[in-house]
């Protein structure tokens, strides 16, 4: 199973696409959706639109897994980030493609056993559970690879 993992984001979206093949997890290819903060939001969201949908189709992943929203008192940041998680299940939908989501505390429980864990701890353990000698990525990427770990781990539970 391939899953395209995703830490959505409105200013950068990290992604990461992982496979699991004979019972092992392999990294395939990760990187980083940029927007420039000085352009309209309409305008982000069609380059944002474009750039994903560049990824989905290069990728053709079976699932994409996005780390689920999640904030505190900031409505002006939230707000702009639903807009972006937005256009991610939209460019999934058109293309028939499973679009699921995750709590980041599951996420962090499912890779490093903590729900609290910090991002370094979990930039390590998606090193290791990927068997990459050296993993060094902005913490958006690394946190979109920990979302399709998420994924595959979870899938593998059978459910009822």
């Amino acid at each position: 199973m391939r899953v395209l993992g995703l830490d959505p984001g409105y200013g950068r979206i990290g992604w990461g696409l992982v496979r699991r093949e004979r019972g092992e997890l392999k990294a395939e290819s990760w990187g980083l959706i940029e927007t420039d903060p000085s352009e309209d939001w309409p305008d982000r969201l069609v380059r944002l639109f474009d750039a994903v949908s560049l990824v989905y189709d290069e990728c053709k992943p079976e699932v994409i897994a996005a780390e689920e929203l999640w904030f505190g008192a900031n409505r002006t940041t939230a707000l702009a980030v639903a807009k972006a998680a937005g256009i991610l299940s939209l460019a999934a939908a058109q293309r028939g493609i499973e679009y699921v989501e995750y709590k980041p505390s599951t996420v962090k429980m499912t890779v490093t056993g903590s729900g609290s864990a910090r991002k370094p701890k979990v930039r390590e353990m998606v090193r290791r559970l990927l068997g990459l000698k050296d993993l060094r990525v902005v913490d958006d990427v690394s946190d979109a690879l920990a979302v399709a770990i998420c994924h595959l781990q979870h899938s593998r539970i059978p459910r009822r």
